[in-house]
């Protein structure tokens, strides 16, 4: 296995793919990063489609996919490509296919690029266990060789593209029993595919390695271009997280997975899908194709030599031992979920607004409290105010975090910790400035009795600095002192490798503030919640961050709110109902936005069950590989029922399936009362 993936994770510096043409669009190189997305209507249904195309190309969007699931529909795709030709728009089309390699012959005639899905294509997926020899294995490849053989030679003769789209849990038997329902099982079905395609010196091909799971999603990227590496494959890379859902939920998850990658340079296309009009996935897109292209244009590169404790190819928390804050339990490492901080939106003046929100959030948010609540202190005027704060939040917050802000010629003293008053933990940033100042403020700390918090980077790594942090006490909590001309992604993951060389295992604070956004204009809320969930979810899937906090929103609850919904973008730590919901395409055999909806309002408080609402069986078992129910669509007005992979209902009427689901999830014992 190769030790990387990308050229740097200390800078964003854009992987060298080749360019592969997709009809009058190139991709790869230096190209733009494009934007593409999927008409949802029937596509027997030419006008409908050719509408959304069209709406689709007039919003930005570059490339359009459309589901071709039996060779009628990719007969249709003809007369679509006819009709949005003659409306004067030479966006390139794609046909999404699945099941049936006679469609696949059929579409490549019509389209631009084709999409298979090597899980399902030719291949045999029955969740039969069973082992393989290598015999057997072989032979399996054989057939496979043979039966897509057929599709590479006509694209190659047509000039089309082909992207060979691997689905987690969307694996053959073969695959799966080999290497399981796994990242490594994801590249490797990928690689078998474009193998085949080269034996014919074929090579306009993309790739994509799609997950509801940003985690998972993550890893698969990053595996199969270390995987290429290997075997000098250069192949551009079709970013996406699949299934993402709605709302907010679903912007943080499509931001991490594929923010994440291309903030490492990975990624050449891109794809935000939506449980929504297709058209909303289009902004968010290009938001995130606009920060890449900002990323990777940035001159400032210095060499930086650093060695990671990460492993990037399988994920693991970052070594922390066990550190407890607070005497009621607030513990903090490596088999600790993050705990979350919250910004007051008061100065600390204002103690009884700062109370009375408090209250209100705490009572409302019973399953996602504010573990910490962040104060800023400017003047020692205010030390009375925090006191009357520590009495009366002492049981309703387990601690308080205070920026002291106080300038230098104020006093700077810290209050001792008391019996009956809530913690502190103690951050100023000023301390870091100097060895003295440190040693000053770190003695005060400990006559406190406060956990200390420093805000460190790599050039604070002095021998003096360690020196000091090598024999406290007090175990301190580490945050990020940003550096001009570094993205705060890379600041932080240099400042881990930084504690781990010098043996300081600290917990790790990841602050969400305006001064770590991640793009020049982060000024409104979509472009703070996207600078976020990069910034949060590439941590997290690296196993970095023991503290999260929201600083920005300019509202308690919301910075609450937020910091809970990246923890569980991110999969590292679980508050409600996980949905996986697909964005709906041309074989969706129900309403799926209206659906999710309904299913949201009747399951929305189960914390830690997911379900998956999915349009058809092609998004069915397989690709809701790790949820515990499945709603899927099997015919006009029809729904099965699922329990993890297992079909348990079959062809429920529409109008009764929420219900009949709610049962299910009663029958499994995983339902709690609203």
């Amino acid at each position: 296995m190769a030790s990387t993936y990308c050229a740097s994770r200390f800078h964003s510096i854009r992987r060298k793919s080749r360019i592969v043409s997709i009809g009058n669009i190139q991709t790869g190189g230096t190209h733009p990063v494009r934007i593409q997305s999927m008409t949802t209507t029937d596509t027997m249904d030419v006008d409908a489609t050719v509408r959304q195309t069209i709406e689709l190309a007039e919003a930005g969007c570059e490339i359009v996919r459309i589901t071709a699931p039996n060779v009628r529909a990719a007969e249709a795709l003809g007369l679509i490509a006819k009709e949005v030709r003659s409306a004067g728009f030479n966006i390139p089309l794609v046909a999404d296919i699945h099941f049936l390699p006679s469609a696949a012959m059929e579409a490549a005639k019509h389209v631009e690029k084709v999409r298979v899905n090597p899980g399902n294509y030719a291949d045999r997926k029955k969740f039969n266990i069973r082992e393989y020899s290598d015999t057997q294995y072989e032979q399996e490849l054989e057939r496979l060789h043979e039966s897509f053989s057929p599709l590479v030679l006509r694209c190659k003769e047509l000039g089309r593209c082909m992207r060979i789209g691997t689905n987690h849990g969307s694996l053959s038997d073969r695959i799966m029993n080999r290497f399981g329902d796994s990242p490594r099982g994801m590249a490797e079905s990928a690689l078998e595919f474009i193998r085949i395609a080269r034996s014919h010196g074929y090579h306009d091909l993309v790739l994509s390695m799609k997950a509801s799971n940003p985690k998972v999603m993550i890893e698969a990227y990053r595996l199969v271009v270390s995987l290429m590496d290997e075997e000098d494959m250069d192949y551009p890379l079709h970013l996406g997280v699949t299934e993402a859902g709605d709302g907010e939920d679903a912007r943080i998850k499509s931001a991490i997975g594929i923010g994440s990658l291309l903030l490492d340079g990975l990624g050449d296309t891109i794809r935000v899908s939506l449980t929504e009009d297709p058209v909303a996935e289009i902004p968010v897109a290009r938001d995130l194709a606009h920060r890449a292209q900002n990323w990777w244009a940035s001159t400032v590169k210095k060499q930086i030599h650093q060695v990671e404790e990460v492993d990037p190819f399988s994920f693991q928390r970052r070594r922390c031992p066990e550190t407890s804050l607070t005497s009621d339990g607030s513990n903090i490492g490596d088999k600790h979920p993050p705990l979350v901080i919250a910004a007051a939106n008061h100065p600390i003046s204002q103690s009884a607004q700062i109370i009375k929100e408090v209250a209100q959030v705490q009572v409302s948010a019973k399953d996602a409290p504010v573990e910490g609540l962040l104060l800023t202190l400017t003047h020692s005027s205010e030390l009375p105010h925090l006191a009357t704060l520590r009495s009366a939040l002492f049981g309703a917050v387990p601690f308080l975090v205070v920026e002291d802000q106080r300038n230098e010629s104020d006093d700077d003293s810290i209050p001792p910790q008391q019996r009956n008053l809530t913690p502190l933990l103690w951050y100023s940033q000023q301390a870091t400035t100097d060895e003295a100042s440190l040693a000053r403020f770190l003695t005060f700390c400990v006559e406190a009795g406060q956990h200390p918090i420093l805000s460190l980077n790599d050039e604070t790594f002095s021998a003096g600095y360690i020196a000091l942090l090598s024999n406290l006490p007090l175990t301190p909590l580490i945050t990020l002192s940003p550096q001009e001309n570094q993205n705060p992604v890379s600041s932080y993951r240099l400042l881990a490798a930084n504690l781990a060389q010098n043996n300081l295992h600290f917990p790790i604070w990841i602050r969400n503030n305006q001064q770590n956004q991640l793009f020049p204009d982060g000024g409104s809320f979509s472009a703070q919640l996207l600078d976020s969930s990069i910034l949060s979810g590439s941590l997290l899937c690296d196993g970095i961050g023991e503290i999260l906090s929201v600083e920005h929103t300019g509202e308690l609850n919301r910075n609450r709110g937020l910091a809970y919904n990246l923890l569980q973008g991110a999969r590292a730590r679980i508050s409600k109902t996980e949905f996986v919901a697909c964005p709906s395409c041309g074989r969706t055999l129900f309403d799926l936005q209206s659906t999710t909806q309904r299913v949201k309002q009747a399951t929305g408080h189960l914390k830690g069950v997911t379900i998956a609402i999915m349009g058809c069986i092609v998004n069915g078992p397989g690709e809701m590989a790790d949820a515990d129910f499945g709603y899927v669509g099997s015919g006009p007005g029809k729904i099965d029922l699922y329990v993890g992979k297992n079909r348990v209902k079959s062809a429920i009427p529409e109008k009764d399936a929420v219900d009949q689901l709610v049962q299910l999830i009663q029958k499994e014992d995983k339902w709690i009362a609203p």
